[in-house]
Order: C-alpha cells, then sequence, then structure tokens
C-alpha cells in the first residue's frame, strides 16, 4: 500500500514531544512540559491468544453477540471475518472482490460497516449471515472506522477524522487531531471508547488516545516492546501494529497487527506502573 504519500514527520513529531529528548540530554534539557498533561501509557499484558497469519488486520471489533470481527486487507486477499475472541479461530469469512482493498470496520445495530482503501466505496453487510445489503459511497480515501452509538468516526490517513451519519453516511464534521496544537497525521484504525477514540499510528509501535470532543490527544502508548527482536524479524515490512478491540464486559484490550501470529489482551496503564517486556508478554504465553 503506498500510503508513503503520507508524510511520517507529524508522527515523528508527536514522538519527539512526548518522549522528550534524546538519552545523552541533560535533565535540563529533557525536560519535556508536555508529559506533565500527556500521560505516557504501556500494555499490560493479561494474555496472549492466536491470531490469523493470514489476516492483513485493518479493523477488529468486540461485538455485542461475544464475537470479534475483523477486516483484512490487500487486493485480491481482503476478507471479512468472524473470530472467537479467546482461541482466534475464524468461524465464518467471506472473500471482498478482488478490485477492493478492505480497509476499518464499525457495527452498527446488526450491521457491519466495512471501508475500502481508494475505491470510495463502504460495504454494509448483515452481522449473522454476511449478506451484503448497502453500500455508501464517499470522498477520499478509507483507513479506520468505529462507532460510539451516535456517529461514525472515519479516518483517511491525514490529520483529520470525520464524523458520519450511522443511517446515511453522510459527514457531519471533519475535525483536526493535534497535540500541542500540531496536526498528527497517519491516524489509522480507531476504536470508541466513552469520551475518547484509540487510535494506531500507521507504521510506528504507537498508540494514541484522542479526547473525541476536541480531537486533542490526551495519551500515548507505547507497544515497543510487545514483541521480541526474534518475533519481529518474522515479520514482513508491511506487518505492523493494527487492531484495537475495546471489551466492556472485562474494560480490556485485544490488539494485535497485520499477519500477527498473536492478539494481545491488555489493559493501558501508566508507565511508571509497569514495565511491558518481551519477557513479560512470553510469561503470559506460556501461561495460557
Amino acid at each position: 500500500m503506498k500510503r508513503i504519500l503520507y508524510s511520517l514527520a507529524a508522527a515523528a513529531f508527536v514522538l519527539i514531544l512526548v518522549f522528550g529528548a534524546a538519552p545523552h540530554a541533560t535533565e535540563a534539557q529533557s525536560h519535556n512540559p508536555i508529559t506533565d498533561d500527556v500521560p505516557l501509557l504501556v500494555p499490560e499484558v493479561i494474555s496472549v491468544r492466536d491470531h490469523s497469519t493470514t489476516a492483513f488486520t485493518e479493523g477488529l471489533i468486540f461485538s455485542s453477540d461475544g464475537m470479534m470481527y475483523e477486516s483484512a486487507g490487500l487486493y485480491g486477499e481482503s476478507t471479512l471475518r468472524q473470530v472467537d475472541p479467546e482461541t482466534g479461530e475464524v468461524l465464518k469469512s467471506i472473500d471482498i472482490p478482488e478490485e477492493y482493498f478492505a480497509e476499518g470496520l464499525a457495527q452498527v445495530g446488526d450491521h457491519l460497516i466495512q471501508l475500502t482503501w481508494q475505491e470510495n466505496t463502504a460495504f454494509v453487510y448483515d452481522i449473522d449471515t454476511f449478506e451484503q445489503v448497502d453500500t455508501f459511497s464517499y470522498e477520499g480515501e478509507g483507513w479506520g472506522l468505529c462507532y460510539d452509538g451516535a456517529y461514525l468516526y472515519q479516518s483517511d490517513g491525514t490529520s483529520f477524522i470525520t464524523l458520519r451519519d450511522p443511517e446515511t453516511f453522510d459527514p457531519v464534521f471533519s475535525g483536526l487531531v493535534s497535540i500541542q496544537g500540531q496536526p498528527v497525521a497517519n491516524i489509522n484504525e480507531l476504536e470508541c471508547v466513552g469520551d475518547s477514540i484509540w487510535a494506531n499510528l500507521w507504521k510506528t509501535d504507537y498508540i494514541i488516545r484522542i479526547d473525541k470532543s476536541n480531537g486533542v490527544i490526551t495519551g500515548v502508548v507505547d507497544t515497543t516492546a510487545l514483541l521480541t527482536a526474534d518475533e519481529r524479524a518474522q515479520l514482513g515490512s508491511g506487518d505492523v501494529l493494527n487492531g484495537i478491540a475495546y471489551n466492556p464486559d472485562t474494560d480490556t484490550f485485544l490488539i494485535t497487527g497485520k499477519n500477527w501470529p498473536h492478539m494481545y489482551e491488555v489493559r493501558f496503564v501508566d508507565q511508571a506502573e509497569a514495565a511491558p517486556s518481551a519477557e513479560a508478554t512470553a510469561a503470559a504465553t506460556e501461561a495460557q
């Protein structure tokens, strides 16, 4: 996917602001007042579940029926899947026509809405049968999608998130995502939780928490230590962190990546409270 058209400079700017100066800077030089306002979070691993290595994950959601639903991308390989969240087993899957690159996914009532990347089309499915019941058209690219019970929120890889009417998919408002007044681009997969939107920053190991009322980033999650060096070496260059599904029953998230062999059940906690490591993740895996 040629998303390199979007600069990673804004994302890099966020990381510099949040994580401060270089390790060898003096204490005075490394002081960063933004950390007083933007918590640094890490994933506390609770359990590790299997994930299909044929799923180029673009959208991941928990449903009220206890199942997970996943949108997997790539031209000629895109699918919509029903997944057992405990085992990672794919229970049902349909292929998307090869001319479409599937992207973000959201549930509205008994329907699933699946974006496509550059095809300006969203597919609407019956959640029980996966029968396509409608389509929506929209301008621009489709990346991430989530629903908060009132509006759909859509990302397109820029610094903006668009609110859409869930019945018509018409745009209602487009808001800038920022940190310290600076825009942040490459916003990808979205998950609506309460007053916040959690979002992957494409091509990074970071997840951001966005105040959906004003677009301001209120937290940054560093998942760098989630994978071991050997696990990273086995992934392709495009197999990056992507996929955030919130389970309200347990108040936990399942996060994964494109073609990753595992999903990680996590809580996002203050960096000072936990020191996540690949060893901790491995211990959680062995405990399953």
